[in-house]
């Protein structure tokens, strides 16, 4: 079976959470560094995101704007 879509949102609470269990020390340096390490993935894929997104509002206040033009 094919994996969920990750959404922003879902992305956005898993990188608060482990920011959060960074941050309270609890946890081995080992742990961190994984934890560290995941938290880089999501916010590439965050990034990835908010880069296709703003690619799509490009194009579409293009095509805006020529349909605008024409009326």
């Amino acid at each position: 079976m094919g994996r969920k879509a990750e959404t922003y949102e879902g992305l956005m609470t898993r990188l608060e959470e482990i920011l959060s269990s960074m941050d309270n020390g609890e946890i081995s340096l080992e742990d961190s560094m994984k934890k560290y390490e995941e938290g880089i993935k999501i916010c590439n894929k965050l990034y990835k995101i908010l880069n296709d997104s703003e690619s799509k509002i490009k194009i579409l206040m293009d095509e805006g704007e020529e349909n605008f033009e024409y009326q």
